[in-house]
């Protein structure tokens, strides 16, 4: 207690915010023990990712040491006279933490670009190659809890940061001292929307969005500052501004309409596709609140709306870029999670495909010649004969080009239901779904990644397991990652690993079924194949 105690009262002396040294004091007075355990025992990590945890005082929070030890960390490991920009959400403290940040760097010898405002995290992104920046910094926490903040860091390239730089400036962080010894200046540069934000929409607009724009679209930015920006961007490219959902528009960082600021959240979507039923919408679209991340609703036949998968978007957005797009060099890559079809479209169109780690720090990387590159939890990168605009996902510009897709399909008196029918009809109807298992005990997780490497099944779903790949041994041209991938009969796939910024257990799950005729039937065919995978998968992990 007393070693904690010293610490605590440590961190009180340097912390410049008197919210998080009153909430310390009220804990230490308090004689709460575990409380402080919990703040003080561990700390955030930096890795790919960044920094991202909840709100509150303690290097296992975020907070303004925490950020500035970040910043100084970063700082150390660019050198004196590179370039950062930085920029961040509407999140609690997004703000004070950008600007404790410019001040650090600043401080330590950086030149720095600062944000003008709370703009979206592909703006950022643009940014960074836009200014020929060494380094961006984006204090953002994406469609976390509302209680979260967080702090992503791209390189000179646009890309978030892989290893060994992740490890690099972690140990950089490590040797920061007190933060209330650092240097701080105030000679940054502030960026207005004429020198970012517009020079943004100019190369979203120049994506491969064909020439229909007759289109009536609901959106909702989920209470995130991507708003203002799609609808300039749906202007800028030609499209009437879609309506919004009033009560989401706003940015707000308690997220008040929604339990959880994620569009694949239950219930989340409830208020957009409300609206679109009551207007006769064609299409919803809707951004996480970072506005990294398109989701995207399409009526029914027979009333009503359905929220489309991210892979069924990946999909149609990649055969969509190919078809629009020119080039013998061209690549598009997804995640090993994300479905298997892209490898099948882009084969059937002559198209190089790369399959990649999750996260776009990874596909954005998996070759010259990247005209789009996807992951099943909603995110997009959409290029076009000149590359990718954005090193990274980019909600907004694959609303647009979403848009130009839904649009020509109406113009032809189709819609997007149907254009997957065709595809699955084409490639067989490739189904994905989702098991998450979330746990108290870390122990639980590598307990079952360590039965299911001693003891693979031989069958999961009542389809014979082929072949087992031990991603933790790399392969296939992919870095090492803790992962098992079970390639099943039929085309069926399972991937099971640990998630990387969640205390759960991830399993990815596919079914193939052709579709050359019927493809109501095969979709309830695979509905009920991925029931049986799923029930079979959940008792094997024993969580």
């Amino acid at each position: 207690m007393s070693e904690l105690v010293r610490r605590a009262e440590e961190w009180l002396a340097q912390d410049p915010d008197p919210e998080t040294r009153a909430e310390l004091q009220e804990v230490l007075g308090s004689g709460d023990l575990a409380a402080l355990q919990d703040r003080f025992e561990t700390k955030l990590e930096f890795g790919t990712a960044g920094l991202r945890g909840e709100l509150g005082a303690g290097p296992n929070r975020m907070n303004r040491v925490t950020v500035m030890r970040a910043a100084a960390g970063l700082a150390r490991r660019l050198g004196p006279g590179k370039h950062v920009v930085v920029g961040y959400d509407a999140r609690h403290k997004s703000d004070i933490f950008a600007q404790d940040s410019a001040a650090v760097l600043t401080g330590a010898g950086l030149r720095v670009s600062l944000m003008g405002h709370h703009w979206p995290t592909p703006v950022l992104a643009f940014a960074v190659r836009h200014l020929g920046a060494d380094a961006g910094v984006m204090v953002t926490a994406s469609h976390n809890p509302p209680r979260d903040n967080g702090y992503k860091v791209y390189w000179g390239d646009g890309a978030q940061i892989v290893p060994p730089l992740d490890e690099e400036i972690s140990a950089a962080i490590d040797a920061v001292g007190r933060v209330d010894g650092l240097p701080l200046g105030e000679d940054w540069r502030v960026l207005t929307d004429a020198a970012i934000v517009e020079p943004y929409l100019a190369a979203v607009s120049g994506l491969p969005l064909g020439d229909a724009r007759e289109l009536k679209v609901v959106y909702t930015p989920m209470h995130g500052v991507g708003g203002a920006v799609l609808l300039r961007a749906f202007r800028t490219a030609g499209f009437e501004e879609p309506l919004v959902a009033e009560a989401q528009f706003t940015p707000d960082p308690d997220f008040p309409t929604v339990a959880f600021p994620n569009p694949e959240e239950p219930g989340a979507m409830d208020i957009a596709l409300r609206l679109a039923e009551k207007v006769g919408a064609d299409l919803v679209i809707a951004n996480d609140p970072d506005a990294d991340r398109c989701a995207v609703g399409v009526p029914l036949p027979d009333g009503g709306f359905r929220m489309l998968t991210g892979d069924e978007v990946g999909g149609l957005l990649g055969e969509w870029v190919i078809g629009h797009t020119s080039g013998a060099d061209r690549l598009v890559a997804a995640s090993i999670v994300s479905s298997s079809l892209l490898g099948r479209i882009a084969a059937a169109h002559g198209v190089r495909y790369a399959e990649t780690l999750t996260g776009f720090k990874w596909i954005v990387k998996a070759g010259d010649g990247l005209v789009y590159g996807y992951e099943e939890a909603l995110g997009h990168s959409v290029g076009s004969d000149q590359g990718l605009p954005v090193r990274d996902k980019d909600g907004i510009g694959a609303a647009l080009t979403v848009a130009g897709m839904a649009a020509q399909a109406r113009r032809e008196g189709r819609s997007l239901l149907d254009l997957l029918d065709d595809q699955a009809r084409r490639y067989g109807l490739h189904a994905t779904s989702q098991l998450s298992v979330r746990v108290e005990d870390l122990s639980l997780i590598t307990g079952a990644m360590e039965r299911l490497r001693s003891r693979p099944p031989e069958a999961l779903g009542g389809l014979a397991v082929l072949s087992v790949d031990d991603l933790s041994e790399g392969g296939g041209g992919l870095p090492p990652t803790d992962g098992l991938r079970y390639r099943l009969a039929g085309g069926a796939r399972v991937i099971v690993r640990p998630s990387g910024t969640e205390p759960k257990l991830k399993c990815y799950l596919e079914v193939v079924v052709p579709a050359e005729g019927d493809v109501a039937t095969a979709r309830s065919q695979a509905e009920q194949a991925l029931t049986t995978l799923k029930s079979d998968l959940s008792a094997t992990l024993n969580l």
